[in-house]
């Protein structure tokens, strides 16, 4: 498997540091409101990454931080007159309703906070003073980035770009004006808690790097975000770490694209910002996922309401798929043993592995979910109620631990034979009524679960597509 590292701008094979583990941290989200579809990007790749990872065997610990104490969070709740804590709770129960509906929580998932992590902190930033590369102004700790060996190896930027792309204000307490803060000063009306330094709250980079040294260790596999994070987030968290620890932080950097909304870059000034609960409110947010699934991670992605129907109608015809087997599956006979059917396993086991081919190049789902659809046109064409179950089965199985890799196919029931018929004979009792709106939405309701209904001289029948 090859995955490309932000930190050599190359694919490199992946080498867990110990055989049959993986450790895995990505940035997650400053609860100060809800996630947008850009937040959801980094969330559902590299949730697809783990659950790759946990496909091929490997037992995988992973983590998404709540940054729990930031400006955002203060600035919210001064506007609406209540407390940090109380916007942290409301939008950590919003994001995991999200993720909820994004697939993010099938496997167990490390959701530490911030504030739970402050006695690491301050030790963290004591260890740095220790080696002089930290020092305290008036009860404002900065990190000297004149002591971090190769700062902007990640971003790939000189002095120059770093300062232009940093966006501080002028600090004249800072001895060097890239500098950034490990520890802030209390100030009045913010949380804060007791440190050597005075009171005062940590400073937005030491959380992550003290959070993953603590649950993770002080190196781990594959630390991971969104492209705008590699400066100066990523960068910073590199240079504490390794100077703390003299040890490689991470060993594998990823970083998604961006999205864009009409081909604009997303943005709340344009107006073409969306939230993921607001996407919730027109599709099923499995759509969603699927669509972040559907180019490659570190590829640009363009959001529009055409693109999220055409997304959906891709997923149906995965679902019709499966809802088809399941009945044949249903309706087929069992036998003790299976006749020769080599070529359909081999043909069956040819799109798996190419599903494979395509997740070991670099995490490439767009190639995957080609080789998946490969896989239902096969079985659409190959198979019938004469189909062997041992060979249904086989199928069955292998079209839905790809799908599971991918996160999708498992919110929908089949609909039942008997709902279908009941159906049928409402929708029968509304044309005779002539109340054809009804007639027309009971067929509609019954395609789009994979259901295609014919008007004959003996009645209506009907198949599953």
């Amino acid at each position: 498997m090859k995955l490309y590292n932000s930190l050599t701008r190359s694919k490199q094979e992946f080498k867990p540091i110990n055989e049959g583990q993986v450790k895995m941290y990505n940035c997650g989200p400053t609860v100060y409101n809800y996630i947008h579809v850009g937040n959801a990007r980094p969330l559902v790749v590299f949730d697809t990454l783990r659950r790759y990872f946990i496909y091929k065997g490997y037992d995988v610990k992973f983590v998404v931080n709540f940054t729990d104490i930031d400006d955002k969070l203060i600035n919210r709740a001064n506007e609406e007159n209540t407390s940090v804590s109380e916007i942290a709770e409301r939008y950590i129960k919003e994001f995991k309703e999200d993720a909820s509906g994004l697939g993010l929580y099938d496997y167990e998932t490390i959701n530490p906070r911030a504030t739970e992590f402050i006695t690491p902190i301050i030790d963290f930033i004591q260890g740095l003073e220790e080696k002089e590369a930290a020092y305290n102004v008036d009860g404002n700790v900065y990190f000297s980035i004149d002591s971090a060996h190769d700062y902007g190896k990640l971003s790939k930027k000189n002095i120059e770009d770093l300062r232009s792309g940093a966006r501080v204000d002028v600090n004249e307490e800072k001895r060097n004006y890239m500098d950034f803060s490990l520890w802030k000063k209390e100030k009045e009306g913010e949380p804060s808690w007791d440190s050597p330094w005075g009171k005062g709250r940590p400073g937005w980079h030491i959380e992550c790097s003290a959070m993953a040294k603590t649950i993770l260790g002080e190196t781990i596999d594959i630390h991971s975000g969104g492209e705008d994070l590699q400066f100066p987030h990523h960068e910073n968290e590199i240079a504490q770490s390794e100077t703390l620890t003299e040890k490689p932080f991470a060993n594998y950097w990823l970083h998604n694209g961006m999205i864009t909304v009409e081909n604009q870059k997303m943005s709340k000034s344009l107006g073409n910002f969306f939230t993921v609960r607001e996407v919730k409110e027109e599709y099923d947010l499995e759509v969603l996922r699927f669509f972040l699934l559907s180019a490659h991670y570190r590829s640009p992605i363009n959001f529009s309401r055409e693109v999220m129907d055409q997304t959906k109608n891709s997923l149906d015809r995965l679902y019709n798929c499966k809802n088809n087997l399941e009945y044949l599956l249903e309706k087929a006979e069992d036998i003790d043993e299976l006749e020769a059917k080599d070529k359909i396993i081999k043909d069956i086991d040819k799109y798996k592995e190419e599903f494979c081919e395509a997740m070991d190049d670099d995490i490439n789902t767009a190639d995957a979910i080609s080789s998946l659809f490969e896989l239902t046109k096969y079985i659409n064409t190959q198979f019938d109620d004469k189909t062997q179950k041992p060979i249904l089965k086989y199928a069955y199985d292998t079209m839905m631990e790809l799908s599971k890799v991918l996160g999708i196919l498992d919110k929908r029931d089949e609909i039942l034979e008997h709902e279908i018929i009941e159906l049928i004979e409402k929708r029968t009792e509304a044309r005779k009524n002539k109340d054809y709106q009804l007639a027309d939405e009971i067929r509609d309701s019954l395609k789009g679960k994979g259901i295609i209904l014919e008007d004959t001289s003996d009645g209506v029948k009907w198949k599953r597509v």
